[in-house]
């Protein structure tokens, strides 16, 4: 999995900073998960190949996290795209999108198929042989959901050693890849695990956009191996989290920890804040591996 953050900062634009959009890269898709203002000049910025992002998941519709989204709809028609794009988001967000389309009589020449969400418990919403997704519902002021990208077991790797002195014809490969005994050239079964190994362990990153603290999602990430969370406030305005349903980034630490994830992730930091290390300070005197989001950063993981 790789991660590039495009932008992870609250409420508005400025010069040097950017509203919440990443881009997640997993076995062979390009997920784009937010779209605030400025996305697509961001995906310019980092050379990253519009062509290639076919599903978009919006979180909410605050302006911060989706004001970027139909000018890169306009931007895809304006390039000749032909592939079909699916939008995940809330309810209305087909509206939105659509109306602003039809008012500027710029309908795209690709299939743009949204995925609009309602429900309140978490849900697999994309699914190929390789990926699933599934929503995290968050509290927030409007309907909001965070996003469970989850790697699926691959194949098991071949012990090139053990094969060839195991005597196994070549066309056998895929069957021990799909983890089958198999019959080498001898006529003798060959147990698979003998020689094959185990695949890579699968990986798993969530991404809880705006939220307030809720200990109901832990289920639903425990062990991820990244949990990007949002932290909107350090503890000095600690006091405006529950009135906005916002987090805190101590609030964050305690859920990875409770969790037991592998990296906290920080990001959505309010602007009035002049150095943001002050949030991997306090989240670390309650979590142990923190990181933190910053505009044009990339992660491998």
């Amino acid at each position: 999995m790789k991660l590039t953050i495009l932008g992870c900062y609250s409420a508005t634009p400025r010069i040097l900073t950017n509203p919440t959009s990443q881009v997640l890269e997993v076995k062979g898709h390009m997920f784009l998960i937010d779209c605030g203002e400025g996305t697509q000049v961001q995906l310019r910025k980092h050379k990253i190949k519009f062509n290639r992002i076919k599903h978009v998941f919006i979180s909410h519709l605050h302006g911060d996290h989706f004001f970027g989204l139909v000018g890169l709809v306009s931007t895809f028609r304006l390039l000749g795209r032909e592939a079909d794009l699916h939008i995940y988001g809330p309810k209305g967000i087909k509206e939105v999108v659509t109306l602003q389309m039809k008012l500027a009589d710029s309908w795209t020449n690709y299939n743009l198929i949204f995925h609009e969400l309602t429900s309140k418990e978490s849900q697999l919403i994309f699914e190929d042989e390789k990926v699933e997704v599934h929503t995290i519902p968050l509290n927030h002021r409007v309907y909001t959901n965070g996003f469970l990208f989850k790697e699926k077991e691959g194949e098991r790797k071949l012990d090139i050693n053990a094969v060839e002195e195991a005597n196994i014809d070549v066309s056998y490969y895929r069957k021990l890849k799909q983890g089958f005994d198999v019959v080498n050239e001898n006529g003798e079964t060959i147990k698979n695990d003998t020689v094959t190994k185990p695949a890579a362990k699968p990986k798993r990153y969530a991404f809880c956009s705006d939220t307030m603290y809720k200990e109901d999602i832990i289920p639903i990430i425990e062990s991820a191996d990244v949990l990007y969370h949002e932290s909107t406030f350090l503890e000095t305005q600690a006091h405006l989290a529950p009135k906005t349903k916002h987090s805190t980034a101590k609030e964050a630490a305690t859920i990875a920890k409770k969790a037991k994830v592998g990296t906290l992730l920080l990001g959505h930091y309010s602007t009035r804040y002049k150095d943001i290390n002050d949030f991997k300070i306090e989240a670390k005197t309650v979590f142990d591996t923190v990181e933190l989001a910053e505009d044009g950063k990339v992660f491998d993981f």
